[in-house]
Order: C-alpha cells, then structure tokens, then sequence
C-alpha cells in the first residue's frame, strides 16, 4: 500500500482521536454507513447461482457430511 496513504490514515486516526465535536463525528459516520458496499452485489452471477444452488440443497439435505468433505478435499486444506 502507497506509504502517502497509509500516512494519511495516521493523521486521520489522530485528529479523530482529539476530536470533541459530535456534529462532525456523526457526519463521519454516516460517511462510514453509506460507504459500506454489500458483497452479494460485488460477486458474479454465476458465484450468485453457486450460493443459492447450495442453499437449496442445504434446504432439501443433500449435503454430505463434514468428515467426508474433508477425505474429498484433504490434499487442498
């Protein structure tokens, strides 16, 4: 990460920390609210498709147990 930035978030953090004003710290956090990004809208459609195939099975119960799970994926974990 640019160093330019990270020293910006320093000062940020110390201003913040000696700040008394509430008028300002509700401004920042409603920045801070309407900043926040959903991850279901950040992720394609077919990772969309992939969730609610898996919740749907989870909902019927086919799924496979935790241990057998882990002998098919053992050599990735």
């Amino acid at each position: 990460m640019d160093i330019n930035i990270q020293n910006k978030k320093i000062e940020l953090i110390q201003w913040l920390s000696t700040l008394n004003d509430e008028s300002i710290i509700e401004k920042i956090m409603k920045l801070r609210e309407n900043e926040k990004v959903d991850w279901w809208e950040e992720i394609s459609k077919e990772e969309k498709k992939s969730i609610e195939n898996g919740l749907k099975d989870a909902a019927s119960g086919n799924m496979d147990s935790h241990s057998n799970v882990r002998k098919l994926y053992d050599k990735w974990l």
